[in-house]
C-alpha cells in the first residue's frame, strides 16, 4: 500500500495548498479488488461534487463506472492508469506501454550470454489491471521490433498471492533476467536472497522501502519510478485549474517521465 499512500500524500499536499482557494476534498477509498472497487463507485455516483480524481485500476469496472459518471458532466482526472474511450478526461501518470518497452530495452542491455527472461506477474487480479497488461505488451513489443536481438527466450509465471513462500527454485532455473511489471520486485529479490541465488538481473517498479533495500544491496538492478506523490499532487492541481481558474487549454495528458533508478542515483533522485 506504500505506493498508494504516496499518491494520497500528494493529493493531501495539493488539498492544503489549494484549500484556501475553495478546494475541498472528499475521499472514497477501496481495497485492491474489483468487488471493493464496484462498491465504492456506487457511493461516488450518489455523491455530488464538481470534479473527480480517481485511479481506474480495474479496466472493465472503470469503463462501466465512467459510462454512468459521464452524465454528471464534471471534470475527471485519472492517475496511475489511463482508459482510452470517448469520455472526456485528463490523465496524469506514465505511459504504461512505453515503460514496459523501456524495461525490455534495459533487459537487452543487461543480458549477455544466457538469454532466458522470466516475467513474474504478482497480483490478485491481473487480468483486470489495464496498466499491468500494457507494460507487458510494451515489453514484448521492444523485442518484436528489434529482431537483431536473437536467442531471447521468454517465460511467465503468475503468483496470485504476494508472498515469497509462493515461489520455488524450479521457477528460476536457468533464468538470467526477471521483469516484474509492478511494485512487488522485492518479493522476488527476497526469495533469491534466501536461496543465495546470484547473477540474475531484476527490473521492477516503484521506490518502495523494500525495493530500495534490495536495490542498494545489488539484488534489484533497475527500478522505474512512477512518482506517485507527483501524480496525486498534479491531479488535484488540474482540477483546481479547471474548476477554480476555468482554464480551457489544459493538456489532456500529463505524462510522468520514465525515471530509471539504480543504486548509484537513488539518493540524488529524491531531490528532483
Amino acid at each position: 500500500m506504500e505506493y498508494w499512500e504516496s499518491q494520497l500524500t500528494g493529493v493531501k499536499k495539493a488539498g492544503e495548498e489549494f484549500g484556501k482557494f475553495g478546494i475541498e476534498l472528499y475521499y472514497f477509498l477501496y481495497d485492491f479488488d474489483s468487488e471493493s472497487f464496484q462498491a465504492m463507485f456506487s457511493k461516488v455516483l450518489d455523491f455530488e461534487c464538481e470534479g473527480l480524481l480517481f485511479s481506474p485500476i480495474f479496466h472493465e469496472e472503470s469503463l462501466l463506472f465512467l459510462e454512468h459518471y459521464k452524465n454528471k458532466n464534471t471534470p475527471v482526472v485519472m492517475i496511475d492508469s489511463d482508459i482510452n474511450n470517448d469520455i472526456s478526461h485528463f490523465y496524469i501518470g506514465q505511459d504504461a506501454f512505453k515503460s514496459g518497452y523501456l524495461a525490455g530495452r534495459l533487459i537487452s542491455f543487461a543480458v549477455k550470454n544466457e538469454r532466458n527472461v522470466l516475467i513474474v506477474k504478482i497480483a490478485k487480479e491481473i487480468d483486470s489491471t489495464s496498466v499491468y497488461l500494457q507494460r507487458i505488451k510494451g515489453f514484448y513489443t521492444f523485442f518484436e521490433e528489434h529482431s537483431e536481438l536473437t536467442n531471447f527466450n521468454f517465460s511467465e509465471i503468475t503468483v496470485k498471492d504476494p508472498d515469497v513462500n509462493q515461489l520455488t527454485l524450479e521457477m528460476f532455473k536457468n533464468i538470467s533476467s526477471i521483469f516484474i511489471p509492478n511494485s512487488r520486485a522485492y518479493i522476488v529479490a527476497q526469495f533469491l536472497e534466501q536461496q543465495n541465488i546470484k547473477g540474475i538481473r531484476i527490473i521492477g517498479y516503484d521506490l518502495l522501502k523494500e525495493n530500495i533495500t534490495y536495490l542498494n544491496s545489488g539484488i534489484i538492478d533497475f527500478l522505474i519510478n512512477q512518482k506517485p506523490e507527483e501524480q496525486g499532487y498534479t491531479g488535484i492541481s488540474y482540477l483546481y485549474k479547471k474548476i477554480i481558474l476555468h482554464e480551457k487549454n489544459l493538456n489532456p495528458t500529463h505524462f510522468i517521465p520514465l525515471d530509471i533508478i539504480v543504486k548509484e542515483n537513488y539518493a540524488t533522485s529524491l531531490n528532483k
